[in-house]
């Protein structure tokens, strides 16, 4: 038998990278950070042990590539499901409802890779990460940007907080409340994107209602009439 050639053997190693980099979003949904082991990513990926120190250089790192893969891949496929478009808003629209699509659909796993971030390790960047942020960048270029390198990492840095606001244990808030939010920052019109069945969350002048759970009525001990 001939030996493979270096680009089957380069296949193959792609492929086995995603089948863990699948199987991580797979279990850690179902079961969680902690209860998750590398062998077990392993197994369900069907490689051996050893690939998997091979690829990464622990569970948080994979982790966060195996998220980041996800968040692309999800961004990619709503940004060009039929009917295609290259209209700016619309592809800013469709951007922000993918990312709280994920939020709102996988929150276990979602929690999981925010509170990881959070760690000292801090943000793993890797090609998935890479392939995400090109993504992000070429929506905030053809939402007609005139300082892509700025308004990127602002567009980056709401999602990411609107993630957690919908997230955050206790004083989650709705997603439709932050797309409300959002599409107003973009000036986006509601009916853009996926909307929400029942219409905007909005009053007055399109700002949400009760936009903050954490300073509601009633909070701290203190309702909006015994305020000063």
């Amino acid at each position: 038998m001939s030996p493979r050639s270096p680009s089957v053997n380069e296949e193959l190693r792609r492929r086995s990278r995603e089948r863990l980099l699948r199987a991580t979003v797979e279990l850690v949904g179902e079961r969680g950070y902690e209860a998750t082991k590398l062998s077990d990513i392993a197994d369900r990926a069907g490689t051996a042990r050893g690939l998997v120190s091979y690829y990464f250089p622990g569970k948080r790192q994979l982790l966060q590539s195996a998220v980041h893969r996800l968040m692309h891949l999800t961004l990619a496929q709503a940004l060009e499901r039929e009917p295609r478009t290259d209209d700016g808003q619309e592809r800013m629209a469709r951007a922000i409802d993918a990312v709280l699509g994920l939020a709102r659909d996988r929150p276990v796993l979602m929690r999981t890779h925010m509170a990881g971030i959070l760690q000292a390790e801090g943000f793993v960047r890797c090609e998935e990460q890479q392939r995400l942020a090109e993504l992000l960048r070429d929506t905030v270029e053809r939402y007609g940007s005139p300082a892509p390198d700025v308004d990127y990492p602002l567009l980056r840095a709401q999602l990411m907080g609107s993630v957690f606001a919908v997230l955050l244990p206790g004083a989650g808030m709705s997603a439709e409340v932050l797309r409300a939010e959002l599409f107003h920052r973009y000036e986006l019109a509601w009916e853009l994107g996926v909307p929400p069945a029942g219409g905007p969350p909005r009053v007055g002048a399109g700002r949400p209602e009760n936009f903050s759970p954490l300073f509601g009525p009633g909070r701290c001990g203190q309702d909006e009439a015994s305020r000063p």
